[in-house]
């Protein structure tokens, strides 16, 4: 593994590095305007959600590595500490990085860029109506990191208004589907991707139950050829071991392939079906029944080990 001192390494070459692997970054297209009321929009990929209580979001009009200088929004904001934060999706994508020109101060980027410009109701700058989110905020503290190229500005804008579209809204109407909503989000250079309902998936989060822990898993299980230290981590996020009445209703459905691993010769190719079925089950989630197969034959799969 390559050591990198960040130290010795220009802002430049740290893009190189650092853009590509902290990633993907969620896009914010921020709405603001000068004391004169001058509009100017630009998206920002340095943010995210850093409190809910008060609403708190981050976001870093950087300055420019090339020449030091500090973008029309920071300005802004210095001026005018209002803004409106908009979630980008795929279908606005382009227009959004047609927002990221370095357009005169006078020009507005709503304009040049196609959006549609809402008034807001709190804040003065107006809001993307293509945006399935908007976000009216009061700045609350810019933070600078530095003054030397590609420092950052860390703008703390405090939520105080938000508008969503019914189209991305759950069928209870009290929150976000994840599923309905497509964003788009930055990686590194010029990369970007999408976030589709096709490449989403869920993963149990240990809450108030704990999970057993690797350390807990019988020895057997962690000495697998079969499963990788990730499938160990997804048997071991359980708060108890499934218990014995679960494990016989398991024997019922995999009675054969008990049995054929139980009295097969090893090297038939049985062992390797029946981990086949172990990873099949935890690809699909199905941690009990992973469990009760897996506790099932735990004296087989121990002998094969000897």
């Amino acid at each position: 593994m390559k050591t990198i001192n960040a130290n010795e390494l220009s802002p430049l070459q740290l893009q190189n590095y650092l853009q590509y692997a902290i990633a993907p970054r969620p896009i914010a297209l921020v709405s603001t305007v000068d004391s004169h009321g001058n509009v100017n929009l630009s998206p920002f990929s340095f943010f995210n959600l850093f409190s809910v209580n008060p609403p708190l979001c981050v976001f870093s009009p950087s300055r420019r590595v090339r020449d030091n200088t500090t973008k029309h929004t920071l300005d802004n904001l210095r001026e005018v500490p209002q803004c409106v934060i908009q979630v980008v999706t795929p279908d606005m994508l382009h227009q959004t990085s047609l927002s990221s020109c370095e357009y005169d101060k006078a020009q507005n980027e709503f304009v040049k860029a196609g959006f549609t410009a809402l008034p807001s109701e709190l804040v003065k700058p107006p809001r993307v109506a293509e945006s399935p989110v908007q976000l009216e905020c009061m700045v609350t503290q810019i933070i600078e990191t530095g003054d030397g190229p590609g420092a950052g500005n860390l703008v703390l804008a405090e939520i105080k208004k938000i508008h969503v579209s019914e189209a991305v809204l759950s069928s209870e109407g009290n929150g976000i589907d994840q599923t309905k909503i497509q964003l788009a989000a930055r990686l590194g250079g010029d990369w970007y991707c999408e976030i589709r309902p096709e490449n989403l998936f869920k993963v149990p989060k240990p809450n108030v139950a704990l999970g057993i822990g690797v350390d807990k898993l019988p020895e057997f299980i962690i000495q697998s050829d079969y499963l990788s230290k990730n499938d160990l981590a997804r048997l071991a996020n359980i708060e108890v071991i499934p218990d014995a009445d679960i494990i016989e209703k398991l024997k019922v459905e995999y009675q054969s392939l008990i049995a054929g691993f139980s009295n097969a010769d090893l090297d038939s190719g049985v062992e390797a079906r029946f981990w086949a079925e172990v990873q099949k089950l935890i690809r699909k989630d199905e941690i009990n029944k992973t469990w009760a197969l897996l506790l099932s034959c735990q004296e087989c799969l121990t002998v094969s080990k000897i």
